[in-house]
């Protein structure tokens, strides 16, 4: 567990508190626009998530997926989720109720203060360039704008030109080349 001035940061639980908390994240078509999946529809489906994606991780130690929870109530408004692959991906959710209060900044800060003492050497972000809040995020986390590709996004089959943000803890330029190397449609944006 991870705590911060506001927050709790843990693991989900199979609780139904837990579960109920999940689908209402997973439910908002809105909070979902910009994430790798559709909106669930039922509870089903988010106990289903939950199996599938986020207690796996769990069983196999592949990354972290930590709850974000408020300490008042201690039950997930949202979630921090990094990848155990090479990519090093990060990525961050939040309930609607709770957007443009810093929630998610601080939550996303202490994990990477987690990595860091982990021995982590890097982590990497993407965001839908149209998604710019997401974006903002990532700069106030010190990470950097690499570069930018095209991909046939999957389930939901669009196009989608991603940003690709990276923050090396040793402070190198060195930068995560997979997705320029595995998507042809490929640049380096003027940002402001």
């Amino acid at each position: 567990m991870i705590e911060t001035k506001r927050l709790l940061l843990r693991r989900f639980r199979s609780s139904e508190e837990d579960m109920n908390a999940l689908y209402q994240i997973l439910s908002d078509k809105e909070v979902n626009t910009y994430l790798p999946w559709f909106p669930v529809e039922n509870h089903e489906q988010a106990i289903a998530f939950y199996n599938q994606r986020i207690l796996k991780k769990y069983e196999t130690e592949d990354g972290f997926y930590f709850a974000v929870c408020r300490k008042e109530e201690d039950l997930p408004i949202g979630y921090v989720v990094v990848s155990g692959d090479e990519s090093r991906d990060f990525g961050y959710g939040l309930r609607k109720a709770f957007w443009n209060q810093g929630i998610i900044t601080e939550a996303a800060a202490a994990v990477i203060d987690f990595l860091r003492e982990s021995d982590w050497k890097y982590v990497t972000a993407t965001h839908d360039r149209k998604n710019s809040a997401s974006g903002e995020i990532m700069k106030k986390l010190g990470m950097t704008y690499r570069y930018s590709y095209e991909e046939q996004w999957q389930p939901k089959d669009i196009p989608v030109i991603f940003r690709m943000y990276q923050l090396n803890f040793d402070g190198s330029d060195w930068t995560y080349q997979a997705y320029w190397d595995k998507y042809p449609g490929h640049s380096v944006e003027e940002l402001d």
